[in-house]
């Protein structure tokens, strides 16, 4: 691609980002789009327009068009299980997109210069810019434990738990239980980033974490567990059970 071409690229992506994400105006339209993001398994119709309060045909006009502005992603399966002549037709799942949308009035390319940043820390011969780093990440999730802190004043081990969840969803994680109770995130805030320094931003997402997972008062323990289209932490309940299941 000559320098031409990439720079109306470059031009055209703001754009499409805007059409994108102005589509999620209509209310009728974001009610969908954040029941499908919250699910941990692609979403049908019929389970969208009820948590949305709307019929299936106009869920499906949303959905459909959600796809069209590359907001949500398309896959079909066989909800029942079945098999064979007489399981019936696949059902249209949605999911959210993979795709980041970044708008910035004017733009601004706050990625690049955590680029910079995070090469630095690894063309580090010394160690000291890595270790910097985890301690400022280690502050930053003392941070979150603090605001868990601060909201769940008095309250049980419980719901200390639970308003971690909230905080971190604030902070971008999107955080769900599996079916073992451990709090898993279906977003990393520092994806993208994550792609090209794999083991300095996951270490420092960890030091984040294990400090917020400190305001459950011991009932949760991070650890790095990656999986695909997930956080690479998890925070584990410390019950005796949960960790003989998951062998910790």
């Amino acid at each position: 691609m000559d320098d031409a071409a990439e720079q109306h690229e470059e031009q055209e992506q703001p754009r499409d980002d805007v059409i994108s994400l102005g589509s999620l105006a209509d209310p009728t339209r974001r009610a969908l789009y954040d029941f499908v993001a919250l699910q941990p398994e692609p979403a049908g119709r019929d389970e969208a327009a009820a948590a949305a309060g709307v019929g299936r045909t106009l869920a499906a006009y949303h959905l459909d068009r959600m796809v069209e502005d590359g907001l949500l992603e398309v896959s079909f399966a066989r909800r029942t299980g079945r098999t064979g002549p007489g399981a019936g037709r696949p059902a249209k799942l949605y999911q959210r997109a993979a795709r980041d949308f970044n708008i910035s009035l004017p733009p601004r390319n706050y990625e690049l210069a955590a680029r910079i940043f995070a090469n630095a820390v690894d063309s580090d011969p010394t160690g000291r810019a890595k270790a910097a780093l985890q301690e400022s990440a280690q502050s930053f999730g003392a941070g979150v434990a603090a605001a868990v802190e601060r909201r769940a004043a008095g309250r049980s081990d419980a719901n200390r738990s639970a308003m971690l969840e909230r905080v971190l969803a604030e902070r971008g994680y999107e955080p769900f239980r599996d079916e073992d109770g451990v709090i898993r995130m279906r977003n990393c805030p520092f994806d993208c980033l994550a792609d090209a320094h794999r083991q300095t931003v996951c270490g420092m997402n960890f030091a984040l974490l294990e400090q917020a997972a400190a305001s459950a008062k011991g009932t949760l323990k991070a650890v790095l567990d990656p999986r695909p289209e997930l956080c690479c932490v998890a925070l584990v309940p410390t019950t005796d059970a949960t960790r003989r299941r998951r062998g910790l």
